[in-house]
């Protein structure tokens, strides 16, 4: 069942947005830095000191830089909540999520939310920064890695793999997702690859794991990124415009990898998604800007099946009708997402929807966002969130 809604004085908001610099390499610098600024530009976004904080939640990148320790990194005192919440990629809508929980519930007025990750070295390639991470699996664990499923791109190549053969979805089509992001980075000053690509372009990139090419993959990126989640009350006299939290939902499938399993066909927006509509009281049909998890073109396509855009097999050919661009039918993606932007895990599409909620997205701002979608994807598909954000409360 979906929480129910709060009471009005307690209803949750996003009050502060903080983004470190994305638009170059930031080398040098470790993942508990990146945060400490990212929390104090979110929290001078709002109009508040570190001295209001009660609640901190983090979530650390693969380097795992950042922790409970980030506390004292901050010089925070007598927090009534303090947690480190990991599910990947889907962290990020957890977090809002549980912040919100607790800001409704009246255990604490303000709370922070961050994600740091600095996996990007002088000289590495962005692959070595994953790579470093990884240790090898022994036992009947080492199978699949010996016959080269090596971390997340090939594990989402066979997903796309499967998906490509159980409803005719092709790679072109894939294509047209990374086009329309980066048609989109390059109205964002915030993203890191704002130079047009064709479809040309993207089959010709090298491939990466078959059917996948280096532009069907998100980036890495080096940053972190902070939210201040309050009361409505409290942030109603405060420095920007809340940003309403009306909805969430999480979905865990537990794949298995055998034969009857639905693994690369349906993903976990399935249950996550009606769920968190259901709870602030709209439909798919009512959602203005969605901001999809998009570490790979595929997870675009499948994501947007699964919430219901468009029925399942048909997110290929919606994206290769130019649907997904600045100049299309649907505003997904407005800032470029992870495959264009930057990326920081679930907190580049949070950002970008709390961005667009404001009506702050400068020549990439949708007219209509009085109801703006997240998703937040993590593992292979293995964990699912979704949020539903609003500049209005609910009704």
């Amino acid at each position: 069942m979906s929480d129910p809604v709060p009471a009005p004085h307690r209803r949750p908001v996003i009050a502060g947005l903080g983004i470190t610099d994305m638009t170059r390499r930031i080398y040098g610098r470790t993942a508990p830095e990146f945060a400490v600024d990212a929390v104090r530009l979110a929290l001078d976004d709002a109009g508040l000191e570190l001295g209001d904080v009660q609640g901190l939640l983090t979530n650390a990148g693969i380097t795992r830089g950042i922790g409970l320790s980030l506390q004292k990194d901050l010089g925070l005192r007598d927090l009534r909540l303090l947690s480190e919440i990991q599910a990947y990629g889907s962290s990020a809508g957890a977090m809002v999520q549980y912040a919100s929980m607790a800001v409704s519930s009246g255990m604490v007025d303000v709370v922070v939310c961050v994600f740091a990750d600095a996996p990007l070295q002088e000289g590495g390639g962005t692959g070595d920064a994953y790579a470093a991470s990884r240790a090898t699996p022994a036992g009947f664990s080492a199978i699949p890695y010996a016959s080269g499923l090596r971390g997340a791109p090939s594990m989402y190549a066979l997903a796309a793999r499967r998906h490509m053969d159980t409803y005719g979805t092709t790679s072109e089509q894939f294509g047209a997702v990374a086009v329309a992001a980066r048609e989109w980075a390059a109205l964002n000053p915030l993203a890191q690859m704002r130079e047009p690509i064709t479809l040309a372009d993207h089959q010709a990139s090298r491939r990466i794991a078959e059917p996948l090419h280096l532009l069907d993959c998100c980036l890495v990126s080096n940053g972190a990124v902070a939210l201040v989640i309050t009361s409505g009350d409290r942030a109603a006299g405060l420095r920007q415009p809340p940003v309403h939290v009306l909805g969430w939902g999480q979905a865990h499938p537990g794949y298995v990898r055998e034969r009857g399993s639905e693994f690369g066909l349906v993903s976990g927006a399935t249950r996550s998604g009606p769920e968190a509509l259901k709870m602030a009281g709209v439909t798919i049909q009512d959602v203005d800007v969605a901001e999809i998890y998009d570490c790979f073109t595929y997870t675009t396509v499948v994501s947007l099946e699964d919430y219901g855009f468009c029925e399942k097999g048909e997110g290929g050919p919606l994206a290769a009708s130019g649907a997904l661009g600045p100049n299309g039918t649907l505003r997904v993606n407005t800032g470029g997402g992870e495959l264009s932007s930057y990326y920081l895990w679930g907190m580049t599409p949070l950002s970008e929807a709390v961005i667009q909620a404001r009506g702050q997205g400068g020549a990439r701002q949708s007219a209509r966002h009085d109801v703006v979608l997240v998703s937040g994807n993590g593992g292979i598909l293995d964990y699912h969130s979704t949020l539903v954000l609003s500049p209005h409360p609910h009704a």
